[in-house]
């Protein structure tokens, strides 16, 4: 299981991914924000406490950081086509070009935190980087398992199962429901 660092960073690669990327969510089409609403949708998806980072977030750190959720994507699409070689080799891109890397850090003067970012990195280069390491520690800790794309029909949206059995298969309970839903429906018809 994930400690509760990298937890946080897993959750906020899946918020920037399913907030920052075009496809499907619970049946419909999801279309990610575009110019002027990047920055207000970008800072929805990352936590408040996930990042030490200053929040600027201008044209270029949104295009950053939209980038960077495109490769995360591609990551967990990889992990659930048992693609492992690719979604390693699309995790160490995203490792090189956000320069992640180890650090200890006293936010306020408070307890030592590990971040994976430059004291002065851009937010987006940081937010990135805490990402890519996250993803870094699923795949090369044996726990690709954990890491999902929603089963749901007409839906993609990704996902971190930390139940106990790891036996997720959906982003949401009404992903769940509503597959659940169509099956009675399905077998309903059948019967007659």
């Amino acid at each position: 299981m994930f400690d509760s660092h990298v937890a946080v960073l897993l959750d906020q690669a899946v918020s920037l991914v399913n907030a920052l990327t075009d496809g499907e969510a619970r049946g419909r089409a999801h279309i990610a924000p575009r110019g002027a609403d990047l920055p207000e949708a970008i800072d929805a998806a990352v936590s408040r406490t996930a990042a030490s980072l200053p929040r600027t977030i201008d044209a270029a750190q949104a295009d950053y950081l939209v980038e960077a959720a495109r490769r995360m994507r591609e990551v967990f699409q990889a992990v659930q086509d048992g693609r492992l070689d690719t979604a390693a080799d699309t995790v160490n891109g995203l490792l090189r070009d956000t320069g992640a890397r180890p650090r200890l850090d006293r936010a306020g003067g408070g307890a030592w935190q590990m971040h994976f970012h430059g004291a002065h990195d851009t937010f987006a280069a940081g937010c990135s980087a805490g990402c890519a390491t996250g993803l870094a520690l699923a795949v090369g800790g044996g726990l690709t398992g954990r890491l999902g794309v929603c089963r749901a029909d007409r839906c993609d949206r990704v996902y971190v199962d930390t139940s106990r059995n790891a036996a997720r298969q959906f982003c949401s309970t009404a992903c769940q429901n509503r597959t659940k839903a169509a099956a009675f429906r399905a077998r309903k018809e059948a019967a007659g």
